[in-house]
């Protein structure tokens, strides 16, 4: 089991004024599975990503990440638990303009480790993703399919147990949003990557094991 969640609810606001977005949530999530959430805007689909990613507290219940109660954790150790088990892709790429690929790969780790031994494995992931010929260029010389492989290869390089995923492909064209479904699927077969993922694109669902809908604060499980 790589996610476990046991009554987890999350309010925005006062006790007696505020808004639950999600009410007793028990999620179970198996080691190198695929989940996609889907639902209506503002349903809290990205709001349960980052509970889960140790990003927001819970309101109620606890989180298991890898057999770690990240609930439990002070804000340091949960600091360090999520940069060494838990990879995060946005919808906006997030790549520093004035930054090389390489360089933008590498940032997130640059004062928590040795730079050869990262700069050996910043190589490995981007010419995984395909962008070798392109590691010296800035973001701005990069197509959209270009710049999110870049934050791939930067999520991946903690080589995480868990990828978490939101809109990945939201901003991307056809041909490009499935050349990522295609290496994330194969990061998935290949080295049994467990990824949970937020999306509104049915193309996108299609390459999970397992797709869940949020609706009035609980997941109706659909496949």
């Amino acid at each position: 089991m790589i996610v476990e969640t046991k009554n987890l609810s999350f309010q925005y606001g006062t006790e007696t004024e505020g808004r639950h977005l999600l009410s007793g949530i028990d999620f179970n999530m198996e080691t190198g599975e695929w989940v996609a959430l889907m639902g209506a805007s503002g349903t809290g689909k990205s709001t349960f990503l980052n509970l889960i990613g140790g990003n927001l507290s819970p309101t109620t219940g606890t989180i298991s990440v890898h057999k770690t109660f990240i609930t439990n954790l002070g804000d340091n150790d949960r600091q360090d638990f999520k940069r060494t088990h838990i990879g995060f892709i946005f919808q906006d790429f997030r790549l520093l303009p004035s930054l090389t690929v390489m360089e933008n790969v590498m940032l997130p780790l640059l004062p928590y480790g040795d730079r050869k031994k990262l700069m050996n494995r910043e190589e490995k992931w981007i010419d995984r993703v395909g962008l070798s010929h392109r590691a010296n260029h800035l973001p701005s010389r990069l197509s959209g399919g270009e710049q999110q492989r870049a934050a791939i290869a930067r999520a991946l390089l903690i080589e995480p147990t868990l990828l978490l995923c939101d809109e990945p492909t939201g901003n991307l064209d056809t041909a490009n949003r499935d050349g990522i479904l295609e290496l994330l699927d194969g990061l998935k077969k290949e080295v049994g990557m467990s990824i949970l993922t937020v999306t509104h694109d049915p193309e996108v669902a299609a390459y999970a094991d397992r797709v869940l809908y949020l609706q009035n604060g609980h997941f109706i499980d659909r496949r």
